[in-house]
């Protein structure tokens, strides 16, 4: 073992670095939170917010609809490679800037306060988004068990209860500090990749039917009422996309990290490339094991993929496989609770949010900011209020969470590429090759931005709305008004100023 090897080894065993510390009070914060996080710790935040098991599995039905198996495929490997541009880009930045403000503070001090403004506020709307779109996702799976164990009618009423449950038990969890919330990660790791393991081994190894490659990798199913294949391909990619994102965590929860310039720009993009291995295994063991399309379709457990465990293996298999299921998607809505409350701690911290002296306490016993997690599962509870009565909202609220935090990923590489001569790389860089990759993320998250803005089902009515625009000009509206009325004077980044000072003091020393 290498002397550098060793070295980053006692960096991970320590609970404290105080190079980390010094650091983050050269950009102008002062440490309240503990770190408790190494590299393994840091990389599994994101991977279990990531979660193919959620993900995957909750929007498994829209795929069956939205071009059918060869849009999952095909789309899951496309879209895989251009988020791998993205993450590695935002990793860069990151590592020049780890704090848990992440991309909005990276936005402040590479463009101005109101590029970290405008950042900050796209960032927490797809933090909320997704911890609604993940828990809500576990409330449907949860419901899916209930109905093959005791006969359970999954109604969108109790659907609601379930969620809000859940939406307390990680509200609770994540009270008790950062320790807590890293071992649950870290077990979540190990029970992502057993799973995916278990399910595709159980689906191949049971079943006597399995469906063609060609069936997989070729089927082309069209059930939404829009006439043009192509712009169903596109409104497919949603899948994908919707499960690549939550990665920022790892930059989230960097004050939290030792080594925290290697470990959360490491953790972002070691977490995008596990993640699209075991997605990709996982959508082809599903796929393979379909018994029969319409069914798995039009299933009453209200989950297609309990109805693929159903078909394939029998009430007792399709019990367990679920559970599998389930307690992954558990784990990632606590881990994305985390991320979630560090967002708003950061925000309040630097005076963004209304009440921020509330939203930005720190518990004296845990470290952990309490009124920031509870806001957090509160607001997360009122977005997916529409799936009480509409059959498309669940689809609405996960176009909200990557409408929301895909451009907030683009704001700070789009700046960094801009500010390319004055930018200055932490010890994690992509040297010469960043304004290139830098170049395709941008590009692709425009893209991106724009194509989940549009309606996915035909014709559109109240029921299958795309609420993700309103969504999205609601948040913008909220935060040129509060700009104007507040944010302006009561938004300020300690380092912003700092950072025209230290400018000052070098010309000096040169």
């Amino acid at each position: 073992m290498s002397i550098r090897s060793r070295r980053l080894r006692l960096v991970e065993r320590q609970p404290q670095d105080p190079r980390d510390d010094e650091l983050l009070r050269t950009l102008g914060y002062k440490p309240v939170l503990t770190r408790r996080m190494g590299s393994f710790g840091n990389f599994a935040i994101s991977f279990s917010v990531i979660s193919v098991l959620s993900g995957c599995m909750t929007l498994y039905g829209f795929g069956l609809n939205t071009g059918g198996p060869a849009v999952m495929m095909w789309g899951w490997i496309a879209v895989g490679i251009m988020v791998m541009f993205v993450g590695a880009g935002l990793a860069e930045v990151t590592s020049a800037y780890p704090t848990s403000g992440a991309l909005y503070y990276m936005a402040d001090q590479l463009g101005s306060k109101r590029w970290g403004w405008y950042t900050g506020w796209l960032n927490l709307l797809g933090l909320l988004g997704a911890i609604a779109g993940i828990d809500y996702g576990a409330a449907l799976f949860t419901g899916a068990f209930a109905n093959l164990q005791w006969g359970f009618e999954p109604t969108p009423g109790k659907t609601m209860v379930i969620y809000l449950c859940i939406l307390l038990l990680h509200g609770l969890l994540n009270l008790f500090g950062v320790r807590l919330v890293s071992i649950l990660n870290s077990i979540s790791v190990w029970w992502h990749i057993t799973g995916v393991a278990v399910i595709v081994g159980v689906l191949w190894a049971v079943p006597s039917h399995h469906q063609s490659a060609s069936f997989v990798f070729g089927k082309f199913v069209n059930d939404t009422g829009w006439n043009s294949h192509w712009y169903v391909i596109l409104i497919g990619l949603l899948l994908a996309q919707y499960t690549f994102s939550g990665y920022d965590a790892s930059a989230h929860l960097s004050e939290e990290t030792t080594g925290a310039q290697i470990n959360a720009a490491r953790g972002i993009v070691r977490a995008i490339t596990w993640s699209w291995l075991a997605g990709g295994v996982l959508l082809a063991g599903l796929t393979f094991a379909i018994q029969d399309y319409s069914g798995t379709q039009n299933t009453d457990t209200g989950v297609p993929p309990a109805q693929i465990f159903l078909d394939a293996l029998g009430t007792s298999g399709a019990k367990i496989l679920l559970l599998i299921v389930i307690v992954a998607q558990l784990f990632c809505g606590n881990a994305e609770v985390a991320a979630c409350s560090r967002m708003v701690f950061a925000f309040s911290r630097d005076g963004a949010l209304p009440g921020s002296r509330w939203w930005r306490r720190v518990s004296d016993r845990t470290r952990t900011p309490v009124h920031a997690v509870w806001l957090s599962v509160v607001v997360a509870g009122v977005l997916a209020a529409p799936s009480l009565y509409s059959t498309t909202a669940y689809g609405a609220v996960t176009a909200i969470n990557v409408i929301g935090i895909t451009p907030a990923y683009a704001i700070p590489i789009f700046l960094r590429l801009r500010n390319r001569r004055t930018f200055r790389p932490g010890p994690w860089t992509l040297g010469s090759w960043g304004p290139f990759v830098g170049g395709i993320a941008v590009l692709w998250v425009t893209f991106m931005t724009v194509l989940f803005l549009l309606p996915q089902s035909y014709p559109v009515t109240t029921e299958t709305f795309n609420y993700a625009p309103v969504a999205l000009a609601a948040v913008l509206l909220l935060a040129t008004i509060w700009w104007r009325v507040a944010g302006r004077r009561s938004y300020e980044t300690p380092a912003y100023s700092n950072a025209r000072e230290t400018a000052g003091l070098e010309e000096e020393i040169v």
